[in-house]
């Protein structure tokens, strides 16, 4: 099957053209003829199959019948939502490359960086909006767009937007929107909890797995390092010299631990850089930038990168620290691996964290191998210790004891009144929302 076989009109074909791109890829044959359609749908894929292209060829296509370009304002017809600045950003960049042979004009709004331009832009009209949720509802409450008449909502990375961090505001969000519109959800893993939530959201949805539920890519190598505590980092140092890895994204529970980190491997004389909530939105952009150019040679992240970075040959992942979320395994190692492209997934385990190991195992249906480095063997008399929880995906949250090597369930932190990067409203539940 071929692009011009899903329907899709001669301007996308040329800018897929441009792109590289001639054949779709499983979700997206799947998806595009189902949102062309106009129906509802709920939409799995493994991380790096394409699913953003998967929903934003056939929202081009569909905006692009409606003759606009002799409009004098043009509302926001499309909102796409998704939980991280670094995925608003890439989301936009893909409406722009497939969409740049089309007179239809977008944008994308996050916090972190001044509201004032993008309120100028919105007021002058966009037909297609790429937001964060703190951001938009701040951007509402300005008076600088309305949505009464968004024809298509997506929400991207659902199981994440849907969650207890994201529902309240997603809610408010809906009661701003026509209660007739599409309704798209695109994630790598929905949860049991998150699928029976999005039937009460949409209409009769299509759903759509390309790939058994929460599985990872087979083309990804993972493999777990069981380790001391207090010898991992040590080991990651050696792993990533002796290997002579040039690229590697490296992921904690916490900012503190990131940026601990970071200046550990910077002191092993391996360059690297930290990203996560608590960073500037400059930081995170140069940190991005120079990771991807290869100037910093590891980027040590919270897991909102897991959502927001996308580099094609990306070679190898660390799990520094396992998430005691297992879905979020599932998008971490998603990072390496995509486009086709062979991966490794290397997890650094102590013995505080063998139950989050085996929770892993079960939801991905997969006993990972394990491989004991010469000269880091575990000390077997070591006892686990009760690990500090909060939030982990971003480091956020005041922290909770979990029994060790325990799995806390999803939504039972505190909240937290701290304000967000993502417009500045407070965090909700056990997922903070820091963008």
């Amino acid at each position: 099957m071929t692009f011009a076989e899903l329907g899709l009109r001669a301007e996308l074909l040329r800018a897929l053209d441009d792109a590289g791109y001639s054949v779709p890829t499983p979700i997206q044959a799947k998806a595009i003829p189902t949102v062309l359609q106009g129906g509802d749908l709920m939409a799995a894929a493994q991380t790096g199959t394409g699913k953003t292209a998967g929903f934003t060829l056939p929202l081009l296509e569909n905006m692009s019948r409606k003759d606009v370009s002799g409009q004098k304002y043009r509302p926001v017809r499309a909102l796409i939502l998704t939980p991280t600045r670094e995925l608003a950003a890439q989301v936009h960049d893909s409406v722009r490359t497939y969409g740049k042979h089309l007179p239809l004009r977008s944008t994308v709004v996050f916090g972190g960086v001044s509201i004032n331009p993008q309120m100028m832009t919105l007021r002058k009209g966009v037909d297609i909006l790429v937001a964060t949720p703190g951001r938009l509802l701040d951007l509402v409450q300005q008076n600088a767009l309305q949505l009464d008449r968004v024809e298509t909502l997506v929400l991207d990375e659902a199981d994440r937007m849907l969650d207890m961090g994201f529902i309240h505001d997603i809610k408010k969000v809906l009661k701003l929107l026509p209660k007739q519109k599409q309704t798209l959800l695109f994630s790598a893993t929905f949860s049991d909890e998150i699928k029976q939530l999005a039937d009460k959201l949409l209409n009769q949805p299509e759903l759509i797995e390309v790939a058994p539920r929460n599985t990872t890519a087979e083309r990804i190598t993972q493999r777990v390092h069981p380790v001391d505590r207090n010898r991992k980092r040590e080991l990651l140092s050696y792993l990533i010299g002796d290997g002579d890895w040039k690229q590697v994204l490296v992921f904690t529970r916490t900012k503190h631990g990131a940026n601990r980190l970071t200046e550990q491997l910077q002191n092993d004389g391996i360059t690297a850089a930290a990203i996560h909530g608590n960073k500037s939105q400059g930081a995170r952009t140069k940190a991005l930038a120079d990771f991807k150019s290869g100037k910093v040679r590891t980027l040590v992240a919270t897991d909102i990168a897991a959502r927001g970075i996308d580099i094609d040959q990306l070679p190898y992942v660390v799990n520094y620290e396992l998430p005691n979320v297992p879905e979020d395994y599932v998008h971490r190692i998603g990072r390496t691996g995509r486009a086709e492209r062979e991966g490794v997934a290397v997890s650094l385990v102590c013995v505080d964290e063998h139950n989050f190991m085996r929770n892993i195992e079960k939801l991905i249906k997969t006993n990972v191998e394990k491989v004991v480095v010469d000269g880091f063997e575990p000390d077997p008399s070591i006892r686990p210790e009760p690990i500090q929880l909060g939030r982990q995906n971003n480091g956020g949250g005041r922290g909770r004891s979990a029994k060790p090597g325990g799995n806390r369930a999803r939504n039972s932190a505190p909240s937290s009144a701290r304000k967000n990067s993502n417009g500045g409203r407070p965090n909700q539940k056990s997922r903070q929302r820091r963008a």
